[in-house]
């Protein structure tokens, strides 16, 4: 046998257990086997944008920021620096004989939903709206997850299988029905482009229905179209308790020994729950699935974790040492990464900044660290505020201004209530600069993922599109005054920024800029790096633009169906240059820096299928005064 015939190597192992060992290899908590020298193994982990909930780890922009970057190769060094991390922390920890939830290296990422919806609360944590943006940023983070050595580094799961993108409330029960066109085109293409470029380990299975069928347990969706039609070779992983839904909620089956069952036998073989192994025992009993099948779905998870170099004495990974953590090489890439993600919407020549300038930095994301973390986030000890990376620069006069969404916290002073005293200080602080940085927004606490401690009120999706009303009324205060302002907004989503367009001087999309944001949005507003980012996103002005939330069709939805005009268009994006394209044929352009400053910059290639289609982008850099000509 070769030493690296991982399926085989399995195959042996398995053979030695009995079924019940059999089952207890098949739930995110396996338990140890020490007659075989098995060790106890949690498969739970999460990577979205760096190692999440294992402690200290390097904090990137969350995904849709990531996304703004169109920088799909600077994404995969991105990938490869959280599996350091997290083989690093994983090299640690499994000396205590068994790894806990978060710490092995199995990462639930990335999620390649499409963000159809601005309402849905988990869209930050997508690439955006497009299939194609995607598909080659999430098999970019693949290869970086991965490595390419002999074993793997860590194992990438593709979320949520499929056809899955809020309501949030509604998530365990939806029935997700769409045409064969908006299934392929939209919702699948993404998972077909990965599995094809970047192999990924693992799939997770989705919470809704799809057609009549639960995701986890549908023989369409895991074994005719992942299996036969993609040629996907890996283990499918259920999403957290989605196995309990299938008959609790979603009513498809009457038993747990049944849902276990049904998941197993149509490609489910993981679950993220204990049905398995409480149930499967029953469901044999009952003849409701063979051990054929358990052997064969076993057979899978061992072949990922020989594949991982788990029972090896020779994987490389092994000797990647604690102090990769947060080194400084890779806050360099994660400052890289969040100057790349920030978004210049408009300039009318404020920006960038004159130094000299006194400066009033105001909003209640100014100096937050929540914003910075989004959610599915690690724990930086070094980070930047976007007060802090201003101060770096200047001396800014600063004031909160409001609370992020509630105007009674807004008015507490040292414990005491005390009426518009915050807003008051706002004013001070606008009336003495001569430029106010307003720093707004949203955070996790408004949008993010249902049953999450901090977003409960709409089960994380947003109601609207406008800011929080107490900030609009500190907005207007501000405007009214009549200074410059530069509008920070900082959310994971669309907001609606049509008043911002008209009425400031520059307005910066900022997403959740990780642990070195604050100090990427201070680079790009003095000037240090020209913004290159682009929008991975519709903004609309309303929601009432839109279909209903729970309408899965693209109709009217995304840059490709909407019938309106938007705020702001997918692919939108400034630079602090003057950048002119001159496309020779359908596939060569001519780039010309016409101005004064060297940038980044991303090209944008669409055809017409009618509907405008994203067909492929390249980001180059370009000297001021250069002229570079671009093959697709």
């Amino acid at each position: 046998m070769n030493k690296y015939d991982f399926k085989q190597m399995a195959k042996e192992l398995v053979a030695k257990m009995t079924f019940e060992e059999k089952i207890s290899q098949m739930c995110h908590e396996s338990k140890a086997i020490p007659r075989l020298g098995i060790p106890e193994y949690n498969w739970w982990g999460e990577a979205l944008h760096g190692v999440a909930r294992m402690g200290r780890a390097s904090v990137f922009p969350a995904a849709i920021g990531m996304a703004a970057s169109f920088n799909d190769e600077l994404l995969q060094t991105v990938g490869d620096v959280i599996s350091d991390e997290g083989r690093a922390n994983y090299n640690q920890y499994k000396k205590f004989v068994k790894t806990d939830v978060y710490q092995g290296i199995t990462f639930w990422s990335p999620n390649i939903n499409i963000f159809r919806d601005p309402r849905w609360g988990r869209g930050h944590e997508t690439y955006g709206e497009d299939p194609y943006l995607t598909g080659r940023m999430g098999c970019a983070y693949v290869k970086g997850l991965q490595g390419d050595g002999k074993y793997r580094k860590a194992d990438a799961t593709l979320k949520h299988y499929a056809v899955h993108s809020g309501p949030e409330s509604e998530r365990v029960e939806f029935d997700s029905a769409v045409s064969d066109k908006d299934l392929y085109e939209t919702y699948l293409w993404a998972f077909k482009y990965c599995i094809d470029n970047a192999k990924p380990s693992a799939v997770m299975g989705a919470y809704n229905m799809f057609r009549g069928e639960p995701c986890c347990a549908s023989k369409l969706l895991l074994q005719d179209i992942l299996r036969d039609e993609f040629g996907f070779d890996g283990y499918v992983v259920s999403d957290c308790g989605a196995i309990d839904y299938i008959h609790r909620s979603q009513k498809y089956t009457a038993t747990p020994a049944e849902s276990a069952a049904i998941a197993v036998n149509n490609g489910c073989q993981l679950n993220c729950g204990r049905v398995y192994s409480e149930s499967l025992v029953e469901a044999i009993e009952m003849d409701l699935i063979t051990e054929e099948t358990v052997t064969k779905a076993c057979e899978l998870l061992f072949e990922a974790r020989f594949r991982l170099g788990m029972f090896a004495d020779d994987c490389e990974y092994d000797k990647i040492p604690f102090d990769v953590v947060e080194c400084k090489k890779h806050r360099d890439i994660n400052l890289e990464m969040a100057r790349e993600s920030i978004v210049l919407l408009k300039n009318n020549g404020i920006l960038p900044l004159d130094n000299n300038k006194k400066v009033a930095v105001i909003g209640p994301n100014a100096d937050s660290v929540d914003v910075l973390l989004g959610n599915y986030n690690g724990i930086p000890s070094i980070y930047y505020t976007a007060l802090r990376g201003i101060q770096e620069y200047c001396d800014p006069l600063y004031a909160k201004g409001s609370h992020l969404y509630d105007e009674k916290r807004s008015n507490i002073q040292n414990g005491c209530y005390s009426n518009n005293t915050t807003l008051q200080e706002a004013l001070v602080a606008a009336d003495n600069a001569d430029v106010v940085i307003m720093c707004m927004g949203l955070d996790r606490s408004l949008e993010g993922e249902g049953g999450d401690a901090y977003n409960i009120d709409a089960s994380g999706d947003k109601k609207v599109l406008d800011l929080p009303e107490v900030q609009i009324k500190l907005y207007e205060g501000i405007k009214k005054m009549g200074k410059p302002i530069i509008f920070v907004n900082m959310s994971g989503s669309c907001v609606n920024l049509k008043d911002q367009k008209e009425n400031c001087d520059a307005v910066i999309q900022c997403f959740y800029p990780g642990a070195m944001g604050g100090l990427a949005l201070a680079d790009v507003l003095f000037g240090k790096v020209s913004p290159s980012g682009r929008l991975p996103l519709t903004f609309y002005e309303s929601c009432e633009d839109l279909p209903e939330f729970n309408d899965y069709s693209m109709e009217n939805r995304t840059y490709k169906f909407y019938k309106g005009t938007p705020v702001f268009e997918f692919g939108f994006g400034l630079t602090y240059s003057n950048v002119e394209e001159n496309w020779i044929d359908e596939n060569t352009v001519e780039i010309i820096n016409k101005g004064d400053f060297d940038t980044k910059y991303t090209i944008l290639k669409f055809e017409y299928i009618p509907h405008k289609n994203l067909c492929d982008f390249k980001k180059i850099f370009i000297k001021k005064g250069e002229k570079i000509k671009v093959t697709f």
